[in-house]
């Protein structure tokens, strides 16, 4: 007689059926298609054709061995490419235009329903291509949660890297901040990623990693969103960042700087940042020391998109907010720019929240509006996400022994870079998401 868990998901596999795949033992597939990007070359290469058993690449190649038995999906005229990777993800944040609702609903929302908003977050970037994501700030552990149920095979979603929560300083960007005095009881301490002192920010790095972090994420400038500090002020000291970073390498954690301003970046950069976000207001001497120190740059330029667009529906924006939104539109595209031109090293990533969540391919367009190589756009979005993250061994190209995490979109990416946002097949770790030309759509 089958357990009780056996029959509940059961249950669950036959109401949803891309958890029903995701249970069952990986197929051998030869993916076909008229090109293939294979994530690490600066071409595209003629036919396309990747060999998946149990889960991973076994093959790359028109000349690879088709294993007997096989499954061979004929995608057509399409491009086969690494599964994508934004390295900047909120998936367990709510997109609102209306600002006071989403403070509301932060307030209101019991946590469990929460947590049933992100698996739809999940879902939906997931089958827009995006295979792995950092996510960079949480509350509740609601990201731990999320993570261990995709890893479990009970949601779809992408793999994730998570950081419990932020860690700033008392006021910040990284700090519950718009409320009066005692609203919200307590002032929060380290336990929630709110430190005063390089000691404090030594210990919130190990509760993050005790709880579950993959990744450390700290506030090192003022932010658009918050309320209570200035877009590019500096937040925490040289020594409270030498000591996060420093205890993140120790635990074997990569670390990523939300820093609009210049002089915070830099802070950051001397400690030994992985990664800078945002970086709106990046001057010269920060460019160089990042081209310096390898350290790479996530410019999240969908941020400002859907700032943008809310600015012009005539969105009601909190005057301090519309102020800082403002000055970031105003700047960001030309510090892209720069940065660019130093070629310094940049990553992939959207601030999904502040867009509807799904339409994260957009930032790949958006990089190629502004200069960027389209080839390098995607590399971008693929193997050096993939280095950022810590995980070029696993993922980021179509090599062998890597995981099978594959998409395809149609025609060449290269040529119409916009491509990316139609992806019709998701792969990831050799179980199908998605193939919508299997079902005639």
């Amino acid at each position: 007689m089958k357990s009780l868990l056996t029959l509940a998901l059961a249950v669950i596999a036959a109401l949803f059926p891309a958890i029903a795949q995701a249970q069952q033992p990986s197929k051998t597939y030869v993916l076909k298609a008229a090109r293939m990007f294979d994530g690490k070359s600066n071409t595209i290469t003629k036919p396309g054709l990747v060999v998946v058993s149990n889960g991973k690449i076994l093959a790359v190649g028109e000349s690879a061995a088709i294993p007997p038995g096989a499954e061979i999906i004929d995608l057509g005229d399409a491009t086969l490419l690494p599964g994508f990777i934004d390295a900047h993800t909120h998936l367990t944040m709510a997109y609102r235009e209306d600002y006071t609702k989403a403070l509301l609903d932060g307030l209101q929302k019991p946590i469990p329903e929460m947590a049933i908003d992100a698996t739809v977050n999940a879902r939906v970037t997931l089958l827009a291509g995006f295979t792995t994501v950092r996510d960079v700030g949480s509350e509740n552990y609601l990201d731990v949660g999320l993570r261990n149920a995709i890893d479990n095979g009970i949601v779809p979603g992408p793999r994730m890297l998570v950081c419990v929560h932020a860690i700033g300083a008392t006021g910040g960007h990284c700090d519950e901040t718009g409320f009066r005095a005692g609203a919200l009881g307590k002032e929060l301490g380290p336990e929630e990623g709110v430190v005063n002192g390089a000691d404090q920010a030594r210990y919130a790095v190990r509760l993050a990693h005790k709880y579950g972090a993959t990744i450390i994420k700290t506030c090192a400038t003022g932010g658009v969103l918050s309320l209570a500090d200035s877009v590019d002020t500096p937040q925490l000291t040289q020594a409270e960042l030498d000591a996060l970073v420093d205890e993140a390498h120790a635990l074997k954690l990569k670390t990523a700087a939300h820093a609009h301003g210049a002089e915070g970046a830099k802070r950051a950069i001397r400690a030994g940042i992985d990664s800078i976000e945002h970086g709106s207001f990046l001057d010269d001497e920060a460019l160089d020391m990042m081209k310096q120190h390898g350290t790479y740059y996530v410019p999240t330029l969908m941020a400002i998109q859907g700032l943008m667009e809310q600015i012009q529906k005539g969105v009601a924006i909190p005057p301090p907010v519309r102020v800082k939104a403002d000055l970031a539109i105003a700047s960001l595209h030309q510090t892209f720019q720069r940065a660019l031109a130093k070629n310094i090293k940049i990553g992939l990533g959207t601030d999904a929240a502040v867009y509807p969540h799904g339409r994260n391919a957009e930032e790949f367009h958006q990089m190629v509006d502004l200069g960027m190589k389209p080839v390098d756009a995607l590399k971008a979005g693929t193997s050096a996400d993939a280095d950022l993250l810590g995980l070029i061994a696993k993922i980021g190209t179509l090599e062998t022994n890597k995981f099978a995490d594959v998409v395809a979109v149609p025609g060449d990416p290269i040529e119409n870079i916009r491509q990316t946002e139609h992806v019709f097949f998701v792969m990831k770790e050799g179980v199908i998401y998605k193939n919508d030309r299997a079902t005639g759509k």
